[in-house]
C-alpha cells in the first residue's frame, strides 16, 4: 500500500530533472500521473530545453512502476493548452488530487543589464506559469469537493536574494506569496497549498556553461568543468555538499501530497541543506 494509492497527480515540467523525479516518486507511492512539459527551447534559459524523448522516458518509467501516465507537450505559458491537457488527463484518469507546479527556468545578469525579454520570460514561466497551473486545477478540485494538495516549487531564493538573479528571485518571491494566498482561498475546500524551496539541485539548470562561468569567472573557458566548479557550489549550503538531488525534492513533494501532511498548509518547506543560514 502506498501513501498515494488511487490518487492522480498533475505535474508540470515533468520531462526530466525534478519533475521526472517527482513523477516517479508519486507513482511509486501509488499515484497515476498527468504530466506536461514544453519539450522545446525557451528563450534566454541557461539550459537546453527538454525533448519529447525525455518526456517519453518519464512516461515509460512511470509505467514500469505499474502506474498510468497521460502526457502532453505543453508550455505553461499557454493557459488554453495547459487547461486542455489537464482536462483530458482528468477525463482519462477520472479525478485530480495533487498538483505540482514545477516547471521553471532562469537566466543571469546584473539588474541594470537584464533585458525586458530576459525579465519577461522568467516571470512568465516561473510565476505566471504557476498561476496558470493553479487556475486550471482549482475549479476541478472545487467541483470534486474531496480536498487535495497543491505544491509549488519556489527556491531558497524566495527567502533571500542573489546577485545576477533578479528576475528569478522576484518570480520565486511572487510564488511564495501566491502559495499563501491560495492556501487561504482553498482552506474551506480542504485543499492544502504549500511549496518546496530547494537549494541548488543536481540538474541541467546548474550543469551548463553559463552557470559554471557565473560561479567561476576566474577560470578560462576550457576549465569550466563540473569537477572544477563543484567546490564553488559547495560554499552555498551549510551542510557539506555541493548540491542536492532531484529525489530529495521529490521526497518532500510526496510528503506534502500525502495524508502525513494533512494539517500542513501555507508552508514554504525548505530543502536547502541550511543555505539560508550559511
Amino acid at each position: 500500500m502506498g501513501r498515494l494509492d488511487n490518487k492522480v497527480a498533475f505535474i508540470t515540467g515533468v520531462a526530466r530533472g525534478q519533475g521526472r523525479a517527482e513523477a516517479l516518486k508519486l507513482a511509486s507511492e501509488g499515484a497515476d500521473i498527468i504530466g506536461v512539459d514544453a519539450c522545446a527551447p525557451i528563450a534566454t534559459n541557461v539550459a537546453e530545453g527538454a525533448t519529447l524523448a525525455d518526456l517519453e522516458d518519464t512516461e515509460r518509467a512511470v509505467k514500469e512502476l505499474g502506474r498510468t501516465m497521460v502526457s502532453a507537450q505543453v508550455d505553461v505559458r499557454d493557459f488554453a493548452g495547459l487547461k486542455a491537457a489537464l482536462d483530458e488527463g482528468v477525463r482519462q484518469l477520472g479525478r485530480l488530487d495533487i498538483v505540482v507546479a514545477n516547471a521553471g527556468m532562469w537566466n543571469y545578469g546584473l539588474t541594470e543589464d537584464i533585458t525586458e525579454e530576459m525579465w519577461d520570460v522568467v516571470q512568465d514561466v516561473n510565476l505566471k506559469g504557476v498561476w496558470h497551473t493553479a487556475k486550471a486545477a482549482i475549479p476541478i478540485l472545487k467541483q470534486q469537493n474531496e480536498g487535495g494538495s497543491m505544491i509549488f516549487t519556489t527556491s531558497s531564493m524566495a527567502t533571500i536574494g542573489a546577485p545576477n538573479m533578479s528576475p528569478y528571485c522576484a518570480a520565486k518571491h511572487g510564488v511564495s506569496g501566491l502559495v499563501k494566498t491560495i492556501a487561504m482561498e482553498l482552506a474551506p475546500y480542504k485543499v492544502r497549498v504549500n511549496s518546496v524551496a530547494p537549494t541548488t539541485v543536481n540538474t541541467k539548470l546548474i550543469h551548463n556553461r553559463p552557470t559554471y562561468a557565473l560561479f567561476a569567472p576566474d577560470l578560462p573557458e576550457d576549465q569550466l568543468t563540473r569537477e572544477n566548479v563543484e567546490p564553488r557550489f559547495a560554499t552555498i549550503p551549510l551542510l557539506d555538499l555541493a548540491w542536492i538531488e532531484p529525489e530529495d525534492i521529490a521526497n518532500a513533494v510526496a510528503y506534502l501530497a500525502s495524508d502525513d501532511a494533512r494539517y500542513v498548509t501555507g508552508l514554504d518547506l525548505r530543502v536547502d541543506a541550511g543555505q539560508i543560514l550559511n
